[in-house]
Order: C-alpha cells, then sequence, then structure tokens
C-alpha cells in the first residue's frame, strides 16, 4: 500500500509538471512564431538579394502562426486540468491556504473536534461537487459537442470536462485520509498551511542573514 502511495504521488508531481510544461511549450511556442516572422520580412528588405527566400520563410512561419489557432484553447484546456488536478495536490501538501487563528487558541480536543466537522463539510462539498459534474459530463458525452477550436483534432468538451468529477473525486480521497488521521489522534486539523507562520518564519530567516 505505501509503495501504490507513493507511486501515486510522484504520478500526481509528475503529471502537475506535465500540464505546466505543455501549456508553457504550447504559449511560447506561438508567441515566437507571432514575433519571427517580421525579422524575416525585415531581413528581406534589408537583403535584396535573397529576398524571396527569405520572404518565402516569413511567408511560412506566418502560416504556421495562424494555423495555430487551436492554441489557446488548448492552452486554457490545459490549465483547467491544473486547476482542478492540483485540488487533491493542494491538499496533500498543505498548500491551501487555512483561516484557522481562533480554532488554535482552543484545546487540543476542541481543535480535533473542529477538525472532524470541517472536515466532513469538506467530504461533503466534495462528493455533492463530484457527483453533479459527473452527470454534467455524461450530458457532454451523449450530445457529443466538439470542443472549441479543438474538436476537428478528436477533441471533445467532455474530454476537458472531465477533470471535474475526477478532480473532485480526488480531493474526496484526499480529506479522507485526513479524517482518518485526525480520528487517530495523528493530527488536529485540516493541516492547511498558515501564512501567519511562514510570514514569521520568513522574517526570521531574513533577520539572521549574514
Amino acid at each position: 500500500m505505501n509503495a501504490l502511495r507513493r507511486i501515486w504521488d510522484h504520478f500526481e508531481e509528475a503529471f502537475i509538471a506535465f500540464l505546466l510544461g505543455a501549456m508553457t511549450l504550447v504559449t511560447f511556442v506561438y508567441v515566437i512564431l507571432n514575433n519571427l516572422y517580421t525579422l524575416f520580412y525585415t531581413l528581406a528588405d534589408h537583403w535584396p538579394a535573397a529576398s524571396d527566400f527569405l520572404f518565402a520563410i516569413g511567408d511560412g512561419i506566418l502560416a504556421a502562426a495562424q494555423a495555430m489557432t487551436w492554441s489557446s484553447a488548448l492552452t486554457k484546456a490545459l490549465f483547467a486540468w491544473l486547476i482542478f488536478f492540483g485540488l487533491a495536490y493542494g491538499v496533500r501538501t498543505a498548500g491551501h491556504i487555512g483561516v484557522d487563528a481562533l480554532v488554535k487558541l482552543a484545546p487540543k480536543h476542541i481543535q480535533r473536534v473542529i477538525g472532524v466537522i470541517a472536515c466532513l463539510c469538506c467530504l461533503g462539498y466534495a462528493g455533492l461537487i463530484s457527483v453533479a459534474s459527473f452527470e454534467w459530463v455524461q450530458t457532454l458525452f451523449t450530445a457529443a459537442i466538439g470542443a472549441e477550436d479543438l474538436g476537428h483534432y478528436g477533441i471533445m468538451q467532455w474530454h476537458i470536462g472531465l477533470i471535474i468529477p475526477l478532480g473532485f473525486a480526488l480531493v474526496f480521497i484526499r480529506f479522507a485520509e485526513i479524517l482518518v488521521r485526525i480520528l487517530r489522534g495523528q493530527q488536529t486539523g485540516l493541516g492547511l498551511a498558515d501564512e501567519a507562520a511562514e510570514a514569521v518564519k520568513l522574517t526570521e530567516h531574513e533577520e539572521h542573514k549574514p
């Protein structure tokens, strides 16, 4: 079980890195193509002997840039997958910000009770959104509507929307793990990020710098 957990944790990180890399690469290529053809047109104006060749290269780059109408739609789709897939990763790594200053003033056993209630609320919300969005994806699947600017490549709207029920199902699993740890006494709260504590640590680190 621990080996499977480690494999899944590494897969989460690798998949998020892939989504970020793909978004960056697509955007980078599109921007480069949209700015590179002007260079060859400028060189053609200043180098008449090779103007035909340089204009041909510029025209080819311009045509490639104009053909990338799908780049913006793909980037938005990848970003949607990054957001909803990253929700569960944020829960696992305590990446979500916690507003629990008053909770921390309570005794440990009270903190644990509040943690259980908060965790149950999160489980209910994640389960509700997962089920409801799955029904929405089923409707998109039945309708078989192509995604904007991506449909002619075989990408359908339900392909993109599938990440919503999947992402919230993963969030449900992560909060279920937290609930088990709270009930076992291994932690008292949801284990969210504490901005105030992080700010204090950063300030202390800066003060101790030579």
